[in-house]
């Protein structure tokens, strides 16, 4: 097995944070009353329960690094996540970033942001 990290993300709700990022793609891969799992191919994201966040308040983030930007996006977009500049779920489009790559934003209904990052063709 290659080595990784997965990022540990709350949920106030485990039903509600399945159909959110099922609407795009991810599918359970393991789940408890402590701990949901959810993989997307090799994408991996794990979440904790944490039914007293407040998801204005969430300060929770990752970065999500895929080869194909654009399509991820576009299922995003089309699972119904809006573009706007406030509340949650939301998203921010995708732009060529100060630090070099294209990146969007996605900003889950617990207020988690998830910065959408295209991968580079070396991999990094």
């Amino acid at each position: 097995m290659t080595d990784r990290a997965v990022p540990n993300l709350p949920s106030r709700d485990f039903d509600v944070t399945l159909a959110f990022y099922g609407g795009f793609g991810f599918e359970l891969s393991c789940r408890s009353e402590e701990w949901l799992m959810l993989r997307r191919g090799e994408l991996r994201l794990e979440f904790f329960a944490f039914p007293d966040l407040v998801p204005e308040d969430s300060s929770f983030m990752c970065s999500v690094r895929v080869d194909d930007l654009d399509v991820l996006y576009r299922q995003v977009a089309a699972a119904g996540v809006p573009e706007k500049t406030v509340g949650h779920p939301r998203l921010h489009p995708i732009q060529l970033q100060p630090w070099g790559r294209r990146a969007g934003f996605l900003i889950d209904p617990d207020g988690t942001q998830l910065c959408l990052i295209e991968n580079v063709a070396s991999g990094t």
